[in-house]
């Protein structure tokens, strides 16, 4: 008898704010607004993506702005935290980091501190409501100045212990290399907060090392394509250096034919902590469950393996001490068959 995923106790650390959305919030808000869909964002839903090549990216990109275009007063940045955090529960997640850049929002909401605060506020209710830990990331653009990303830092370090735990990086990797924000991770780091920037997605092992040599990584996003070099895992291993890997999201975006392809057990056997992540689950169909069910069901993990990646979720999470306990508890509980 299987024990049933939903109910494992564990940290979800790649998740972005837009991406979190219900794909059914994105319809109404949308129809409430009286704008118009593409396709790919309606009856064509999850959208085929391939962001291999530029254009591919760019459109993600542009269907990613579409969705941001559709929340454009505080009640649907209370109401999208609110769902998620709802969602969150379902999954079996207890602990949330949500990752957000208050500059797609800044010009709607009254500049980038009331941006955050307002998303801050959000988090908190939303974590009261559904009864789940929630902590900010505040991602700087890799496709805009190193400048912005020094203003966002110190604007996140402001918030440091006030709900905001990490600085991270997103966007296309191949259109800035990680040292152009190496001052941007100095700023966060002394700022008592986890480096968390995105690399070795779509490009390869090259990026996963910067990420940590020149931003000081406490963990990697995505980071798979540290799998094609053995000497990379064993530092990422050695060092304790998480990999928030997204399956879903590798094939939706072309970095793998097929999950089958991530090298999920790979980075596993070699010793690196996985957290395992749905990204963005409004443009790839599904959340953070069905990553836990891959790992079951195509990577072959044995209920003692998918209660280990929990742990290791759990572990490279920001979650406070007592949390932390109680999650791995929970996890231990799962396993022995103490939670029904």
């Amino acid at each position: 008898m299987l024990r049933p995923l939903h109910a494992l106790p564990k940290a979800h650390l790649h998740l972005h704010f837009t991406g979190s959305m219900r794909h059914s919030t994105l319809i109404e808000l949308a129809r409430e607004q009286g704008l118009t869909l593409p396709d790919a964002l309606e009856q064509d839903w999850p959208p085929k993506l391939r962001a291999t090549d530029e254009r591919g990216w760019f459109r993600f990109q542009r269907l990613y702005d579409i969705a941001r275009s559709v929340l454009t007063r505080p009640e649907h940045v209370y109401r999208l935290m609110r769902e998620t955090a709802e969602d969150e529960v379902a999954a079996g997640s207890r602990w949330l980091e949500i990752q957000v850049d208050p500059s797609g929002y800044a010009q709607r909401f009254g500049g980038l501190t009331a941006t955050l605060e307002l998303m801050l506020d959000a988090v908190e209710q939303a974590s009261r409501h559904a009864g789940v830990g929630m902590a900010v990331v505040v991602a700087a653009n890799r496709t805009r100045h190193p400048l912005d990303a020094n203003t966002l830092a110190r604007l996140a370090t402001q918030y440091a212990g006030k709900g905001v735990i990490g600085f991270g990086l997103s966007n296309d990797e191949r259109r800035a290399q990680a040292r152009d924000f190496e001052r941007a991770f100095r700023i966060a780091k002394r700022g008592g907060l986890l480096a968390v920037p995105h690399g070795g997605e779509l490009l390869g092992p090259r990026s996963v090392a910067q990420c940590v040599d020149d931003l000081g990584a406490d963990r990697v996003g995505h980071g798979v394509r540290a799998a094609e070099d053995e000497w990379l895992m064993q530092r990422l291993a050695d060092r304790q250096i998480c990999c928030e890997v997204c399956p879903t999201s590798n094939v939706g975006l072309g970095v793998v034919e097929e999950a089958a392809d991530v090298p999920v057990r790979r980075l596993f056997d070699a010793g690196v902590p996985i957290a395992l992540g749905a990204d963005d689950p409004l443009l790839f169909g599904t959340r953070l469950l069905r990553q836990y069910e891959l790992a079951r069901e195509v990577y072959g993990f044995s209920d003692a393996e998918v209660a280990e990646l929990a742990r290791q979720s759990v572990r490279s999470s920001a979650a406070p001490e007592p949390v932390r306990k109680e999650l791995l508890k929970g996890v231990d509980d799962w396993l022995t068959g103490a939670l029904h």
